[in-house]
């Protein structure tokens, strides 16, 4: 292991929280083989490396195409390709999100190497590199192993905890690709964003709310309980098939994965399917009123009653400590 390539997720420029996971992930991998680290971005900029400058990265590598104004996975996939060989990269970090779940792929496929997706940690046994992924819907942990020279991992996201390490300095290189129009076959015209409204990917506190809302109206006191914690919504697979939210806050198997600091799950029976993108949060609070509900048995906390009487109040309890 000689040379890790540490994908930065952007969105308009600017770096999304899960870069400083991955430049943790990198620096973590450096400090136990004595790995290079580049973290890699497109058409950024130096106030974007000296961010991460923070978190032990002294290599920046900037993609710098126009063909790539627009996220374009096959052309970044190539770009970051070209950029490996020049570098001999030989382990590829990504973050689990939409972009880095695209290029992940693209890159294991161009490197010929081994890819493992939905990584939660890593370590090594002497110089084999042994890799850990929820399995069975989250029900078990599986340690994993990849065999070939080159490895390329997806990492979970708010797994992977941030932690600021600083370097002394960043080198800090532009890197043209050679692309043509023929690399760009399909982009990202556009991308909307609800102002205001934390994405459940990368929030550190969630509260959702599940068919124990009763009504798409009822989703006042979770919005109110969210707001006061600076937390996002978040939603059962019962209530998006209903249309009392949308896809967008949707966590479980057929929604987003999400491991926030902290999960409250109000009104959520826990199907197999929910648990499956909640289950590693680091702490879980249910909100139900039926005490067998199977969420309690993956709650940290739990609380038995009515939730339309408990969120209130334990809204108002919170606004009383933050004063």
């Amino acid at each position: 292991m000689k040379t890790i390539f540490a994908y930065l997720d952007s969105v308009n420029g600017t770096i999304k929280r899960t870069a400083f996971e991955i430049a943790t992930a990198a620096a973590k991998l450096k400090a136990e083989k004595g790995s290079e680290v580049f973290a890699i971005a497109v058409n950024a900029d130096n106030s974007i490396a000296e961010q991460v400058k923070e978190y032990g990265i002294e290599n920046f590598i900037n993609i710098k195409s126009d063909l790539l104004a627009k996220f374009s996975s096959q052309a970044t996939a190539e770009a970051i390709f070209q950029a490996a060989q020049e570098k001999g990269a030989d382990v590829f970090l990504f973050p689990a999100t939409s972009a880095g779940l695209e290029l992940a792929p693209r890159i294991s496929a161009k490197m010929k190497a081994g890819y493992i997706a939905d990584v939660i940690d890593f370590k090594f046994d002497g110089d084999t590199m042994l890799i850990k992924k929820p399995v069975y819907a989250g029900k078990a942990i599986i340690t994993n192993k990849i065999n070939t020279e080159v490895k390329v991992l997806s990492l979970r996201p708010n797994v992977f905890t941030a932690v600021k390490n600083p370097a002394g300095s960043v080198n800090f290189v532009d890197f043209t690709p050679n692309l043509n129009n023929e690399n760009v076959k399909a982009f990202v015209s556009n991308t909307f964003k609800n102002e205001g409204k934390l994405d459940v990917k990368e929030a550190d506190i969630i509260v959702s709310g599940g068919r124990g809302m009763k009504d798409a109206d009822q989703f006042g006191i979770i919005e109110d309980l969210a707001g006061t914690l600076g937390a996002a919504v978040g939603a059962s697979r019962a209530v998006v098939d209903a249309g009392w939210r949308p896809h967008g806050e949707q966590v479980g198997q057929t929604g987003k994965t999400v491991s926030p600091t902290l999960y409250i799950a109000c009104g959520i029976s826990g199907a197999i399917q929910h648990l499956a993108g909640m289950s590693t949060s680091k702490f879980i609070l249910a909100v139900n009123k039926d005490k067998d509900a199977p969420i309690f048995k993956v709650s940290d906390f739990g609380i038995v009653g009515d939730l339309f009487d408990v969120v209130p109040k334990l809204n108002e309890g919170i606004k009383k400590i933050k004063g």
